[in-house]
Order: C-alpha cells, then sequence, then structure tokens
C-alpha cells in the first residue's frame, strides 16, 4: 500500500503505540502546519502522524491551517489518510463511545480556506465531490472493524460545523432533517482538499457524545472525556490492524 498517513482529533493527539523514529518540520506556502509532523512505526509498519489541533491540543477547529496541514502531508509523500475525530451523534445508532466510517459530508462551516485554487492566475477548477471518502480505504476499514470485533457503523454523513461552540438543539433538529447521522467541525476542508491534491481520503468518526437535544439537559466536558477515553482505545485498536493487514 502506498504511504500512510494518520490525522488525530481531539482525544488523539498523540498514538500510544507509535514508536517514533523522526519528526519533520514542513514550510509550505500557506504557513505553518498545526504540529510537526510525526514519522513513526505502528505495528512494525511506517506511517505520518499530524496531531489536527496541535500538541498539546491549542487549535480550535476554526483556526486550524488545513491547506499547511494537507500540504505537507503531500510533500512528505503520503498518498492516503485516516482522519480521526470526535463527533456528536444525532441518529440513534450514533450512541456514545460508537466508531463510525461516514460515506457523505454536508458542509455548515463559513469562512475557511476551502481551496488550493484561489490565486488569480489559477485555472478555475471544479473537482468531483460526489463521494468525498475513498470507497476503497472505507472498504478496507471496515473488514478491519470485522477482525477485531469492534461495532462500527459502515455508513453515515457527517455535518460539519464551524465551532468552537457546540450546536443548538435546533440546529442538531435542522441538521437531522437535512439527512445528518453525525456533527464534527473539522470534516471540512479537510477532505476536499485532500482530494485537490489526489490523496485518498477517510474519515474515522469516534462519538463523543450525545449532539444537543439528543438528551435532557447540557452536554458536558467530563461527559465527552468518558466516553472518548473508550472510543479512542477502540479506533487506536482499529488503526493498527488495518496498519498490519494493508501496509
Amino acid at each position: 500500500m502506498n504511504r500512510l498517513a494518520i490525522i488525530g482529533g481531539t482525544g488523539l493527539s498523540q498514538l500510544a503505540d507509535l514508536k517514533i523514529i523522526k519528526s519533520e518540520q514542513i514550510n509550505t506556502p500557506y504557513g505553518a502546519p498545526s504540529a510537526d509532523f510525526i514519522i513513526g512505526e505502528l505495528n512494525h509498519k511506517e506511517v505520518v502522524f499530524l496531531a489536527r489541533h496541535g500538541n498539546p491540543h491549542a487549535i480550535a477547529p476554526h483556526k486550524i491551517n488545513y491547506r499547511a496541514n494537507l500540504w505537507g502531508l503531500k510533500q512528505l509523500g503520503v498518498e492516503s489518510i485516516i482522519a480521526v475525530a470526535a463527533v456528536g451523534g444525532i441518529t440513534s445508532k450514533m450512541m456514545p463511545a460508537h466508531i463510525a466510517i461516514p460515506d457523505q459530508i454536508i458542509d455548515y462551516s463559513y469562512g475557511r480556506k476551502h481551496t488550493f485554487f484561489e490565486d488569480e492566475n489559477d485555472p478555475v477548477t471544479h473537482i468531483d465531490f460526489s463521494y468525498p471518502y475513498s470507497q476503497t480505504l472505507r472498504s478496507k476499514l471496515i473488514h478491519a472493524a470485522k477482525q477485531t470485533g469492534i461495532a462500527i457503523s459502515p455508513i453515515g454523513t457527517y455535518g460539519c460545523t464551524q465551532g468552537p461552540r457546540l450546536e443548538t438543539a435546533a440546529e442538531i433538529k435542522r441538521m437531522e432533517q437535512d439527512g445528518c447521522d453525525l456533527v464534527g467541525m473539522t470534516g471540512m476542508p479537510e477532505a476536499v482538499l485532500a482530494k485537490e491534491l489526489g490523496m485518498n481520503y477517510v474519515a474515522v468518526a469516534v462519538v463523543a457524545n450525545w449532539a444537543a437535544g439528543k438528551t435532557e439537559g447540557e452536554i458536558t466536558m467530563a461527559e465527552i472525556e468518558q466516553n472518548l477515553h473508550k472510543g479512542m482505545a477502540n479506533a487506536a485498536e482499529l488503526l493498527k490492524t488495518f496498519v498490519a493487514m494493508n501496509l
């Protein structure tokens, strides 16, 4: 398989079982990436790891330099990306600590640098985004999950909001009517930028909490952290199995 990168989100700023070989600082035309790129071995196979929010976790979703992150991965020869993200669960199957491999996305974010083709000298460029996630990578992740025995949802629609605040109950109601199963803050423009650079991209969405209005009371950080502890442990096991089977 081609060179693989893992982008870690909230709850996964580092991989505990990653044997670090070296780190790389890369200057990009778009500024500084979120963190150094870590080159290491997972299950004795080489991978590139990037902490999306920085390490330590300090960069809000709307402040992430997505273009620098993706450009840097491309410069390192990465051809495939597994993007791990903490999300909220909207529909009934997306309960806390559950993992989903979404197949579609709806973008509700705004004001983010969402394309590499914005210079006035660039030709007008349209890319097909009918299927935002690599079908091949999705199939391999789903197969790896079966081997681990971890229950996942093999499909789902990810709704990307602006953040950093959580959503209102009315916003979640609208998103559910739109067809969203999950709500997160980092899925876009990450997915489309990978597509523009010709990299295969797939998401591993770990449910941290029920979305607003789905339970009584307010969402607490203590609740989120407890669910992420279990969900991210399963995500890490899934990643190790995927790497062992495909690299």
